[in-house]
């Protein structure tokens, strides 16, 4: 008997692209869900499909006969909720039985972070539709913490003196491929992905300044002071909550918990930052 292919979205992005390349190595048939193909990676036991998250004939024709689907949230946008309800109604439509979804750290309808009421939304469309699932709350991503440094060596942000267990995506995938490969072990599951370590933004620019040999400082402002230093890029103001919601969360506490579901799962512990660093 033939078994069934694994169906990914965001294979063109980091935490998918690893995703991809570890379920194929296993030599797990999948498919590829995305926008260009042309951009798809090139892999083994591996069919490619055009999709979009709200296209929902493109998505439910891509995902029959799977029954397990890897759905990495869509990008940050006004619309997304409305996009990852058509992608829900289109999984549904085709019959898959598991959806893994990429959540955040923290989902909840009373979240300081605003994207994180965002993937509570989310979350529980996908319990509604009656699709089993496996929720992976990913914490704020050490891959990011570099390009919080302004060009004068300073992030800025009213996190005050709060922690954060950030992760790397490499560690995500990780997880999620060991999920997608036992998902019956999974089913139903909701994982919380942190690091091994929470820091403080004092904490990550020291540390980023011994990686960089030059100074790396980190301001505190306060939250007049941070929607007006984001002001010049003109987002809107959704956007504009999220950023500065991102480092309230922290100040609040609601990024500081350390988990050890990475290493529960795959057996390895997750890096620290300056493991990650190293590694160049």
């Amino acid at each position: 008997m033939t078994t069934p292919p694994i169906a990914v979205t965001g294979s063109t992005g980091v935490v998918g692209g690893h995703v991809a390349s570890a379920l194929a190595e296993a030599g797990v048939t999948q498919r590829l869900l995305v926008r260009t193909p042309a951009k798809a990676p090139v892999l083994p036991n591996t069919t490619v499909h055009p999709f979009s998250y709200s296209d929902r004939s493109a998505s439910t024709a891509a995902l029959e006969g799977v029954e397990v689907l890897f759905m990495v949230s869509a990008a940050e946008s006004a619309v997304r909720l409305d996009e990852h309800r058509a992608f829900v109604d289109s999984a549904g439509a085709a019959g898959v039985k598991h959806i893994v979804y990429t959540s955040f750290f923290g989902a909840s309808p009373t979240a300081t972070f605003t994207l994180a009421r965002d993937h509570d939304v989310t979350e529980k469309y996908i319990v509604a539709s009656g699709i089993a699932h496996t929720f992976l709350r990913d914490n704020l991503y050490i891959d990011f913490m570099n390009e919080l440094v302004g060009e004068d060596g300073v992030i800025r942000g009213p996190a005050g003196d709060g922690r954060a267990s950030i992760i790397a995506r490499e560690d995500i995938a990780r997880v999620a491929s060991t999920v997608l490969l036992d998902s019956s072990s999974h089913v139903n599951a909701t994982y919380d992905l942190t690091g091994r370590e929470a820091l403080t933004l004092h904490e990550v620019a020291a540390i980023l300044t011994e990686h960089r040999g030059t100074p790396v400082t980190y301001h505190n402002e306060s939250i007049p002071e941070a929607y007006e230093s984001r002001a010049r890029y003109g987002a809107p103001a959704w956007q504009n909550d999220a950023w500065v919601s991102t480092y309230t969360a922290i100040a609040a506490g609601e990024a500081e918990r350390v988990s050890t579901a990475v290493a529960d799962i795959t057996g390895v512990e997750p890096l620290t930052l300056a493991e990650f660093l190293a590694k160049g």
